[in-house]
């Protein structure tokens, strides 16, 4: 059996044909896009809240693109234990959306950056990291303006002690240095899940690095490391 994933498209998303690309062509699964207009997702199994300028960034990231009539049911597909995974403006999505914590400033340098970097893997015992181990130093791109996770004290110790901490950004050595974070994100941290472990949010765009035609695969083992964890669920 295939999975079913969703990519929800919202006015200004620009990475949504690349993670229905990377779905449906490069992993085999069935992929659908998702107008932002419409009240339901149907039936699936995996939703993706793309990266881009969902309504121009007007106010905030993320921030009109919470209203959106889809949202209501992305938000029901999430409390019910459905996999949702933001990336970038996705993640920003999410957080406004309050199914993460925390928010998504500015860039300390208030400057656009558009790189590869590198994360480390910080909890490999998660449905999106299940094919990685701890420690692993994965090379991945980033484009942001506002990429700088922030929370407050009792928030991070909380993410900290329970390991919702996924990705930080590191050197090619695997170092979390303040030299390795592209924009000033507190604590290094690139990516996070909920407590309940189906909600990732990550400011990386993996699905710019799981075609072997781009040259750059190391995305790819988040997308099935997701895959293998329903592997249980299908058989049955």
């Amino acid at each position: 059996m295939k999975l079913r994933f969703a990519v929800v498209v919202f006015p200004g998303s620009n990475c949504d044909h690349d993670a229905h690309h990377v779905a449906g062509t490069i992993l085999g699964q069935d992929a659908k896009l998702v107008w932002h207009k419409e009240s339901s997702l149907g039936d699936v199994d995996v939703v993706i809240l793309p990266g881009g300028f969902s309504y121009g960034d007007y106010l905030r990231c993320g921030a009109l693109a919470r209203f959106s009539p889809i949202m209501k049911d992305v938000v029901r597909f999430a409390h019910s234990g459905g996999v949702v995974m933001g990336i970038c403006n996705g993640f920003q999505v999410l957080t406004e959306a309050g199914l993460l914590p925390g928010v998504l400033l500015r860039n300390t340098s208030l400057k656009f950056v558009c790189d590869y970097v590198h994360l480390r893997v910080e909890n490999p015992d998660t449905r999106f990291t299940g094919r990685c181990v701890k420690g692993e130093v994965l090379e991945i791109p980033i484009a942001h303006g506002d990429g700088n996770y922030f929370t407050d004290e009792e928030t991070l110790k909380r993410l900290e002690d329970g390991g919702q901490i996924v990705f930080r950004y590191c050197d090619r050595a695997g170092n979390s240095t303040d030299e390795a974070k592209p924009n000033g994100s507190l604590s290094n941290i690139a990516g996070i899940v909920n407590e309940h472990g189906n909600v990732l949010g990550m400011m990386p765009h993996p699905e710019r690095a799981s075609d072997p035609a781009l040259h750059h695969t190391d995305g790819r083992i988040i997308f099935d490391s997701l895959i293998e964890s329903f592997i249980p669920a299908l058989s049955h």
